[in-house]
């Protein structure tokens, strides 16, 4: 039994995944901790309450990338559903 493995290569693809999900985790988690207005860490901010702080809460939920996706079809692969929905003529 020296020679068995405890990874095997059929796992890797599964690694990749979990370790994908488990990053965008962390980055949502960040965003939110850092830039959310109504999230406050520190004690003075913890203080003020509830603010009425519109220009800032807008600024954070119209972030880059929904502004990219706002321009986009919706759909993921466009060509292939034109591909399978339109009728040859």
């Amino acid at each position: 039994m020296a020679g068995y493995r405890w990874i095997r290569p059929e796992v890797y693809p599964l690694f990749a995944a979990i370790g994908t999900v488990v990053g965008i985790c962390a980055m949502q988690l960040v965003r939110n901790i850092c830039t959310n207005p109504e999230v406050r860490v520190n004690k003075a901010n913890r203080k003020a309450g509830v603010l009425e702080n519109y220009s800032e809460g807008e600024g954070y939920a119209e972030h880059r990338f929904r502004k990219f996706v706002r321009t986009r079809p919706p759909q993921v692969m466009p060509s292939v559903n034109k591909f399978f929905s339109e009728p040859d003529l």
